[in-house]
């Protein structure tokens, strides 16, 4: 035989020997997407494609109203709602979190009326209330660093993490 069928027949031999063991399952949940490696249902396929949080205005934790920014929350909410209709396993937890402006205990307070204010949407929207939790960090998580208004909008937040 001459040399390439035979590395052939043994490469086609060892490929053959790697199944996966019985009883085992290979579930999409543990795929790489075909688009960039996110594997489907994880962390980063919440936050690159479906979005892991919405922002809120100074000294408020209502979802509500027609502004861009409402309009945007409640559209990254659906979003998040529809994703964890379709990975029904998944339970997440909302953070609440907040500009540095106000006393720890105000700002606690408000963290926690922020991730209230999310779990209380995607129930609303179907999500069995039993797959969330929330908590709230007041100004101790920052996501942006700095003492102006850009800064503090970014940390004005609430953001949904896998469990």
């Amino acid at each position: 035989m001459n040399k390439t069928v035979t590395i052939a027949l043994i490469l086609t031999a060892w490929l053959g020997g790697c199944t996966a063991p019985q009883g085992s399952s290979t579930s999409s949940s543990a795929v790489p997407s075909a688009t960039g490696g996110i594997v489907p249902g994880s962390q980063e396929d919440l936050a690159t494609n479906v979005g892991d949080r919405v922002f809120f205005d100074f000294d408020r934790s209502d979802l509500a109203g027609q502004s861009p920014a409402a309009l945007k929350n409640a559209a990254t909410l659906d979003r998040q709602a529809a994703w964890l209709t379709q990975y029904d396993r998944n339970k997440v937890q909302i953070a609440g979190n907040c500009d540095e402006r106000g006393t720890e205990e105000y700002n606690l307070a408000l963290g926690q009326r922020r991730a209230d204010s999310v779990r209380g949407y995607l129930v609303a929207k179907g999500v069995a209330p039993g797959r969330i939790t929330t908590i709230s960090y007041g100004s101790e998580r920052p996501s942006a660093v700095g003492s102006d208004e850009v800064a503090w909008s970014q940390n004005r937040n609430a953001i949904t993490s896998l469990q």
